[in-house]
């Protein structure tokens, strides 16, 4: 009967030196967050980041402080996140721009499928030819017959050899048998800058990078990358009105390294979630230019797969390399 009896003590005690401890550890999360993206400062992975930033703030009370690492075309963000602890305090926005680098960069120190497990998927997005105002041409159609005409004469920018930009432009001059020269910032926004004052004549960036720039007529806005119109700017013709078959989007989303533990990713996701199904917040993002999704992490994962499989054809139909 003692025996018995120190061995009910025995586990009441461990049961209470668990139920200790479960009370002593904090709260997830009990400091700040860094979001590294592999994007620049005004960048749409930045403007989506700060959004994101600031709503989980008015539910967690911890800051998200969002960590720009632009160059490789998003590599030199995966790299400082891959190499991170796996607590669940360091994220990266992983977009279709580091999905492009992943096939055509070699030597990459990360695989992406192997090393960071999924949380959320927040919208998609298109990407938009732009150009100097005194192009003297005011359509994809008037720009393919200048290129035409010159060819090499011709300039884009791009955030950077083998950026989601670069294959827009690859898949624009491949498609059209013209010769428009790429040339690779680091960063969409200085290529944008560098077409307002004619540097280059031509740039592709996400909607919610340009849009400010067309408004102001800064630039003039040639066609859009989706397969249809963007319902904000209805204005802006497809450039697939064009060039049949035509067509890419870019998209955003938050992924960890794989071994971040899954209750944290599931709480992560789950006020993602909620904070992206908020009419307030789904309005704000529409407002500056994306298609709000939502997703889970499962729903992330087989957005990634069918993501990877369409840029895969994407660049091997474009013929797409690091140059």
């Amino acid at each position: 009967m003692f025996r018995a009896m120190h061995t009910a003590l025995a586990a009441l005690a461990l049961a209470a030196v668990g139920l200790a401890a479960q009370a002593a550890a904090p709260a997830y999360p009990d400091r700040p967050i860094r979001l590294v993206i592999g994007s620049a400062a005004g960048s749409g992975p930045d403007i989506i980041s700060r959004a994101l930033s600031e709503r989980l703030f008015r539910s967690w009370g911890q800051r998200i402080v969002v960590d720009a690492r632009p160059g490789a075309a998003g590599a030199i963000s995966a790299e400082i996140v891959v190499r991170s602890a796996p607590d669940g305090y360091t994220w990266m926005m992983l977009t279709s721009q580091l999905l492009v680098a992943s096939q055509v960069i070699p030597g990459l120190k990360f695989d992406l499928a192997r090393d960071f497990a999924s949380v959320g998927l927040i919208a998609s997005v298109p990407f938009v030819l732009i150009a100097n105002p005194k192009l003297p041409a005011r359509n994809v159609a008037e720009l393919i017959e200048l290129a035409r005409k010159s060819p090499g004469a011709l300039r884009y920018g791009s955030a950077g050899s083998g950026a989601s930009e670069h294959l827009c432009g690859v898949m624009l001059t491949a498609m059209t048998g013209t010769n428009i020269v790429h040339v690779p910032y680091k960063g969409i926004p200085q290529a944008i800058i560098d077409t307002i004052s004619g540097e280059v004549q031509l740039a592709y960036g996400v909607l919610p990078a340009v849009l400010p720039h067309v408004q102001a007529g800064r630039v003039r806005a040639l066609g859009v990358t989706t397969a249809k119109r963007a319902s904000l700017v209805p204005d802006i013709p497809a450039i697939g009105e064009t060039i049949k078959g035509y067509e890419n989007f870019g998209w955003y989303s938050i992924v960890v390294p794989a071994a971040v533990p899954r209750p944290i990713i599931a709480q992560v996701a789950g006020e993602m979630l909620r904070a992206v199904k908020e009419p307030e917040f789904a309005e704000h993002l529409k407002a500056i230019g994306t298609d709000v999704i939502g997703g889970n992490a499962a729903e992330l994962d087989a957005f990634r797969r069918d993501q990877t499989r369409r840029i895969a054809e994407l660049v091997k139909t474009a013929g797409i390399d690091n140059r």
